[in-house]
């Protein structure tokens, strides 16, 4: 079925039914969930800059920024083009937690930020080219579990409850999150056969969304503690936390 945008084109078709509710929608459902990851990577953004921290943390922020805009394209239009405006800054947004994560303690400071946006930059080129797709998941997958020892040894160094706490939400969000985006995916047949979709696939966004915003969240408050700049954990409306700096940096 095609909408407003033509033909589908997309190699990857979720299990949402295309074009169902909006014919400038492929997949609505999919398409509506990523604002909340815009939303709060707006809100980290202005927490980021307006507590001084590191440009790079405002670039996490924005790169959440630019794959929610890419993922709303993708499910909206179901173009192969757009799919790669979805699936190529996924990929970007790990090589920058590598970086965050790991430059603190590289002795060659020039060389892991060159090396990293030039396979950014070369992995951008070849997946136009060839059109990776079981490629670029194993490659994601990759690149979060590379993260994983890192981000556990800051959570080992972290003695504060309300951070290891986010640490905690991190986890089960990015886990929950991947979880239904493997069931959307492997059991469609099934899931078509039930009453109602339970919308796997859009709730990976919203998941996503929430530990990117976590995982930030809580690698702020580390770098603050390694900076010794006395961070504490504050709520906005008593529930979203984010690190506000209670000393100043030039005391």
């Amino acid at each position: 079925m095609a909408g407003y945008w033509g033909p589908v084109t997309a190699s990857i078709d979720c299990c949402e039914k295309n074009f169902e509710i909006s014919q400038y929608a492929g997949e609505f459902f999919n398409t509506v969930s990523n604002v909340p990851m815009i939303l709060l990577a707006l809100i980290g953004l202005c927490s980021t800059i307006g507590q001084g921290f590191e440009k790079r943390f405002s670039v996490l922020h924005l790169s959440s920024i630019v794959i929610g805009i890419g993922s709303i394209l993708f499910h909206a239009t179901l173009k192969y083009g757009q799919q790669q405006s979805d699936e190529t800054p996924m990929v970007w947004l790990m090589l920058l937690y590598i970086y965050v994560l790991y430059s603190p303690d590289w002795h060659y400071r020039s060389t892991m930020p060159t090396f990293l946006f030039l396979y950014g930059t070369a992995y951008a080129i070849c997946h136009a080219l060839f059109h990776f797709r079981l490629v670029y998941q194993l490659q994601f997958t990759f690149l979060c579990l590379l993260c994983l020892p890192r981000m556990y040894k800051y959570y080992m160094y972290t003695t504060e409850v309300p951070a290891r706490r986010l640490g905690h939400m991190y986890v089960i969000s990015i886990t929950s999150g991947g979880i239904l985006w493997l069931v959307d995916r492997n059991l469609c047949s099934r899931i078509s056969s039930l009453p109602f979709n339970p919308q796997g696939h859009a709730w990976w966004h919203v998941l996503f969304g929430f530990s990117t915003y976590f995982g930030n969240t809580f690698l702020q408050f580390c770098r603050a503690q390694q900076l010794e700049w006395n961070p504490e954990l504050r709520y906005v409306g008593g529930l979203l936390p984010y690190v506000r700096i209670v000393k100043s940096k030039t005391d």
